[in-house]
């Protein structure tokens, strides 16, 4: 029985002893070698005992079988291609891509999931014939009779017993304090992102509480005083005593890099916070190995704006007819048309109202950042556009998408595993930087689900439960500053250092070769953002990674 693995298992201690009291020896310290020992007693069931973030194979030579799993989130990826004959697996596109005959054509539902979301999620793939195996599933390959069978993890959740907010905190503080301690065990110089915001304060602070030693503390700012958060992380810093590294980005060091990084996704990818989070794993791999981060603490504790969308479409559609709402929208056309100032209030208000759904997708209208179905219409030749592009996850969550619950739900399915985690793993893979997210934790998630809503999200005050779990190891008020996030102008960039890159994408022999849009339109949409008459940054972003990764790999 062999097994390859990438990853981390953070309960293999804990795991370890439960075999060796079942008289079970090992030849090795690692974390490997117990996920081998842990299948030889349980079999698959085993996979849902693993804590961690994984991907791995195991061929089972006695049983003709192999098995191909990948963690509950989702933090490392796993790439396959079957036909009738092969089928091959591998933690990167590329790998795959150098075995195959050929370049594969362009995926139509995934090119369609990519303009409506700017990435592209589990199980699809940019090329046809390749898949990405979904987060918490694994494949089980029948050597003899070459059957392919994909199977959901069924994990063994524990009930909690929440009988009153007090508890509730009392548990949060704990569950993640271990989740910290579990991710923090390693043989390598430890530290931590961080940002000044609520989680990844939280995270360096239980890391700072539980070593003997100072820990280690990367925080990025901009020159650009607007994005610029390092006064917060530095309170922070001061705080808990750490040695703390401020990093000063300038446009200068994220616009030298961007063929590097976005050629790395192997898929094309328009999160333009990968710029920024790439130049920070650079500079936290000079000194460390390993970092934590405050990655997922939105989704398992209720912290994204758009959360208060749901409750803010429900009453809405509850007091405004259908009707009226389709009049509202044509009479502000033209006081809402986008304009020459990037993401102002009337495009925050333009957004809002064309997402707003009277048939239950308003949550897939909101994560979708990309173009909308009209956009599709006018940018993409029709032979290109499918009519529904998230069907695919409306079909498997199959349930109106109403309560907190249901939005973290879709976003785990969905934006965790298409985006964060994709954007996290490769920009600090690129620098050999391994990044642990403690919030990234089943347990916590399992934990926060079993919570009434309203202490997660309690009126307007997101990740409530969180920030009372902890408020009392800082400043009064620190815990409710509101962040900023990694915010990179690429809408200018596009009209300066990228602007003849960008224009000749659109070039009209370029176009009606590619044979995917519309010249007319789409050259307008470039043309009205560089020329500065009209801000299309994010459009035009998207479009210019897209065709980044496209002349890469077709036209090269």
């Amino acid at each position: 029985i062999t097994l390859v693995f990438n990853g981390e298992i953070y309960n293999y201690l804990s795991l370890k002893e439960k075999l060796l009291k079942q008289g079970i020896q090992f030849e090795t310290q690692s974390d490997t070698e117990v996920i081998l020992k842990l299948y030889e007693v349980y079999g698959t069931d085993s996979f849902a005992m693993l804590d961690g973030m994984f991907a791995f194979s195991i061929h089972d030579i006695p049983k003709h079988k192999v098995y191909i799993a990948r963690d509950y989130f989702g933090e490392k990826p796993l790439y396959y291609s079957q036909d009738h004959n092969q089928l091959i697996w591998a933690s990167e596109l590329k790998s795959i891509l150098s075995v195959l005959p050929s370049q594969p054509p362009i995926h139509k539902p995934a090119l369609n999931l990519y303009f409506a979301l700017t990435y592209i999620p589990a199980p699809f793939c940019i090329y046809e014939g390749i898949h990405k195996l979904e987060a918490n599933h694994f494949l089980e390959i029948d050597l003899e009779e070459y059957q392919v069978l994909c199977h959901e993890i069924q994990q063994n959740f524990q009930q909690y017993t929440v009988d009153s907010k007090q508890s509730a905190t009392s548990q949060a503080h704990d569950l993640v304090y271990k989740s910290v301690e579990s991710r923090s065990i390693s043989d390598v110089p430890i530290g931590t992102f961080l940002s000044g915001g609520v989680d990844s304060s939280i995270v360096s602070l239980c890391l700072a509480q539980q070593k003997s030693k100072k820990i280690n503390t990367f925080s990025i700012g901009f020159e650009t005083k607007s994005y610029d958060e390092t006064d917060k992380s530095r309170v922070v810093a001061e705080l808990i005593g750490s040695n703390h590294h401020e990093i000063i980005i300038t446009e200068k060091d994220v616009a030298q890099d961007i063929d590097a990084i976005l050629n790395n996704f192997d898929e094309p990818f328009a999160d333009s916070s990968a710029l920024p989070s790439y130049v920070v794993a650079q500079k936290t791999a000079e000194k460390v190995k390993v970092a934590l981060t405050g990655d997922g603490g939105d989704e398992i504790f209720g912290g994204y704006t758009k959360y208060y969308m749901g409750k803010l479409n429900e009453r809405y559609t509850s007091l405004m007819p259908k009707a009226l709402h389709r009049l509202a929208l044509k009479s502000t056309e033209g006081i809402l048309a986008p304009s020459k100032v990037s993401n102002d209030w009337r495009t925050k208000l333009r957004k809002l109202l064309k997402a707003i759904d009277y048939h239950g997708d308003y949550y897939y209208n909101i994560i979708s950042l990309g173009y909308t179905p009209a956009e599709f219409e006018r940018y993409l030749q029709q032979q290109w556009i499918e009519a529904n592009p998230l069907s695919y996850y409306k079909n498997i969550y199959n349930q109106p998408v109403k309560t907190l619950t249901d939005f973290r739900t879709i976003d785990r399915l969905i934006s965790l595993e298409g985006d964060m985690l994709v954007k996290v793993d490769r920009t600090s893979m690129l620098n050999s930087l391994e990044c642990r997210a403690p919030f990234l934790n089943k347990e916590l998630w399992n934990f926060t689900n079993q919570v009434p809503e309203k202490y997660l999200l309690n009126g307007w005050d997101k990740k409530h439960l969180l920030k009372e779990a902890y408020k009392k190891y800082f400043p009064e008020g620190f815990l409710d500053k509101s962040k900023k996030g990694f915010g990179v102008p690429v809408g200018e960039w596009l009209r300066s250092d990228l602007k003849k890159e960008v224009l000749s994408y659109c070039d009209q022999k370029f176009i009606e070769k590619q044979g995917l849009f519309n010249y007319t339109s789409i050259s307008k949409l470039v043309h009205q953002h560089v020329n500065g008459k009209v801000d299309n940054a994010f459009r035009v972003w998207t479009f210019y990674c897209f065709q980044k990764w496209y002349k890469k790999n077709y036209e090269a």
